[in-house]
């Protein structure tokens, strides 16, 4: 009798960061500030919505691309947005999910051997999708506290294999945001080479303090040669549903779309149609980031009353505190103990590195009712 084996495509991964500090919280029934996802309702119109698509009889599958409507929907907003008048029908792709199409974005260009630049602390699939493609994952810190890009030494990293650079903003799990320097820096590295720009933005309109998105979706000479990637789930608090997009030139979005069909196909169908009519007021996402940031205001407020330390945070959900105050243990042995010991679970921010680094800082998310914040913070007042 012979026995079958798998050689494995990711022989270093594990159990996710967030799979475990959330099994941990629910074990010690913890509040768990640790995933990413809002402990409060979404909208009713676009739960209404989505209950009406499927009474209305729209269960069946919707167009491989996306439902035509709302692609038009989501060309209209980029246009108003960003100045870019794309093509609904050859430019955008319904995608179950951001990371979806960051997975697929990337098995799109990646050849054995290539490689992908990407900035540390990032977020944990991009380095799995990298090598699941046999591509090169090249690893750039960002430069702490503020966590900037040193973009010197990315063109030292720069040479022949270097098939695509990752950004990332606003920035998960950090907060920050990218600046005009930053843009004219990476326009100048990529100009006249064949590298492409895989662009997560999934926290596009989750963005504070008056900064602007810098979008690739802004600037013609990037965007030619990008996949821009958003996320649903994060503009309307449903993240549970799964539901993203990717924007890029047609001869981008072509073969795209090639490794698309034979994946998922298509997505939910009542979703997209819901989604058609609830994205056309359009203060439901223009004003979401003023309402995360009195959220993390709120926090930060109440934090005070603890002896962690706030890093800045421009946008996402996230808010990264050090606790250098506190203690000098390894990030994930204290988010455990703080998990086990004071009942709050959070996410080391070692995690969102592939070596792992010490610089005593954990990843809160506020993107929750001021009642849990407010438990939260009860609880973290008492670490001494």
């Amino acid at each position: 009798m012979t026995s079958t084996t798998i050689k494995s495509k990711l022989p270093s991964v594990g159990t996710t960061i967030f799979t475990v500090m959330s099994s941990l919280a629910a074990k010690h029934s913890a509040i768990n500030l640790g995933q990413g996802f809002p402990d409060f309702p979404m909208h009713e119109e676009l739960i209404s919505l989505v209950y009406q698509a499927m009474k209305n009889g729209h269960n069946q599958y919707v167009h491989m691309n996306g439902l035509p409507a709302l692609r038009e929907r989501l060309a209209e907003k980029v246009q108003a947005l960003y100045n870019n008048n794309i093509s609904a029908e050859k430019e955008i792709t319904i995608t179950p999910g951001g990371t979806y199409a960051l997975y697929t974005a990337l098995t799109t260009i990646l050849q054995p051997g290539d490689e992908v630049i990407l900035f540390e602390p990032a977020y944990d699939s991009y380095i799995p999708n990298i090598e699941i493609n046999g591509g090169v994952a090249v690893t750039i810190p960002l430069e702490f506290p503020g966590y900037t890009i040193n973009w010197d030494t990315v063109r030292k990293k720069i040479n022949i294999k270097t098939k695509a650079i990752i950004i990332n903003t606003p920035h998960n799990p950090t907060g920050s945001v990218l600046s005009e320097n930053d843009i004219e820096q990476l326009r100048s590295i990529v100009s006249n080479t064949g590298i492409f720009i895989i662009s997560d933005e999934v926290y596009e309109h989750l963005i504070f303090d008056d900064k602007p998105h810098l979008s690739m979706l802004r600037y013609p000479d990037l965007y030619e040669r990008s996949f821009v990637c958003f996320s649903f789930g994060k503009v309307y608090h449903c993240t549970g549903w799964k539901m993203g997009y990717c924007i890029a030139p047609e001869p981008l979005m072509k073969e795209f779309r090639k490794v698309h069909q034979f994946n998922c196909f298509t997505c939910f169908s009542p979703v997209q149609f819901a989604l058609e009519t609830f994205i056309q007021e359009k203060n439901n996402y223009l004003q979401l980031g003023k309402f995360l940031q009195q959220k993390r205001d709120y926090f930060n407020n109440s934090m005070q009353q603890t002896k962690f330390t706030p890093l800045p945070s421009h946008g996402s959900y996230f808010q990264l505190y050090s606790y250098e105050k506190i203690s000098n243990e390894p990030e994930a042995a204290f988010a455990i103990r703080l998990t086990e010991e004071y009942g709050v679970a959070t996410i080391p921010v070692a995690a969102f590195y592939k070596e792992g680094v010490n610089n005593n800082v954990l990843r809160f998310c506020f993107a929750k009712k001021e009642s849990t914040l407010d438990a939260a913070v009860e609880r973290l007042m008492k670490i001494s």
